[in-house]
């Protein structure tokens, strides 16, 4: 019995004393963890403001110095388009005299039209953009879906192409769309509907090649999903790829919106009646006479040239990084 009751209590001690250490351990480890993460803190607030600066602070700074970069001429502009004085000069002082004078003799001015200007702008840039994004995805679909002799040679001649700017072709420009007159006065000089062509005649190019990239990221098994199904490329391509490939055709009609908005080489050699210019050409005729220049309704103009591109980007904006990284990940 007594034997007994001794391998008893040697053998209950252990399990006694287990958890007495067990617990004396995990507060040990709470005490050094807390320690460390409160030694931690008491580095980050020793550290100095040098290291704060070559670690971080660097960068604040370049942010900064590139804001102000940026933001400048807009204020100075804004500033001019509200200050009736008419020249740069009285507008150094940002904002020390605010009137709406320079939009009043924006408008009431019959031989420059402003408000016709703007509306042939919106026109051909619509008209531009959704006809540049249709005829890219097509092409941008027939490169990416199908396979034809010369596919590849297609795609880096458009891409060579585009590296000439149609302001090398003013000229040849400027004599096809005379002769043109003489056969189809609506499509020769003076025309909007010419100026869309030739703008068209550019449309492909960096836009196809930004579009193939972005359809070869749509899965091929969707389109061999609908063939089994009987759909034919048209309902393929309207039905399918135009709804899984929307971000990119907003990139691009954003794109191309912006660039004939301020387009201003061709659109004056083909726009020759001031009715039928856009605000680029028409906004240029109140600086381009020496000594004559106004400045403030100038500014005011640009101003409110600005509005419906600034509109078109805030609506298109959750398409804008999606539309230019996706693509470039499958190509």
């Amino acid at each position: 019995m007594n034997g007994s009751t001794e391998r008893t209590g040697t053998t209950a001690a252990p399990a006694t004393g287990s958890p007495a250490t067990g617990s004396a351990t995990t507060g040990t480890g709470t005490a050094a963890g807390t320690t460390d993460v409160e030694h931690l803190k008491q580095l980050h607030r020793r550290r100095t403001f040098g290291a704060w600066f070559k670690d971080k602070g660097w960068r604040h700074l370049v942010g900064i110095a590139v804001t102000v970069f940026a933001i400048f001429p807009l204020l100075y502009v804004l500033s001019a388009a509200f200050n009736s004085a008419g020249t740069l000069v009285g507008s150094n002082a940002l904002f020390s005299k605010l009137d709406l004078g320079n939009f009043t003799a924006l408008f009431n001015n019959p031989s420059r039209p402003f408000g016709r200007w703007f509306v042939n702008t919106m026109v051909v840039g619509v008209v531009t953009s959704a006809a540049t994004v249709f005829l890219g995805a097509m092409a941008a679909y027939a490169f990416s879906r199908m396979r034809f002799k010369g596919r590849r040679i297609g795609l880096l001649s458009l891409l060579l192409l585009q590296m000439f700017p149609q302001l090398l072709a003013v000229v040849a420009i400027f004599l096809l769309l005379s002769g043109i007159s003489e056969v189809i006065p609506a499509l020769g000089l003076g025309s909007q509907l010419g100026l869309i062509m030739v703008y068209l005649g550019g449309a492909l190019g960096v836009n196809t090649y930004l579009m193939y990239g972005f359809f070869n990221t749509v899965p091929q098994s969707l389109d061999e999903a609908a063939k089994i199904d009987g759909a034919s490329h048209v309902q393929i391509f309207f039905g399918i790829i135009l709804r899984l490939v929307t971000p990119i055709l907003a990139v691009v009609g954003l794109l191309a919106f912006i660039g004939i908005s301020s387009e201003f080489v061709i659109a004056s050699v083909v726009l020759t009646d001031p009715d039928s210019q856009t605000l680029a050409v028409g906004l240029y005729s109140f600086v381009a006479q020496q000594r004559s220049e106004n400045w403030g309704v100038f500014a005011a103009g640009a101003v409110l040239a600005a509005v419906p591109v600034m509109a078109l980007f805030l609506f298109l904006q959750r398409y804008i990084v999606s539309g230019l990284t996706q693509g470039s990940v499958k190509g």
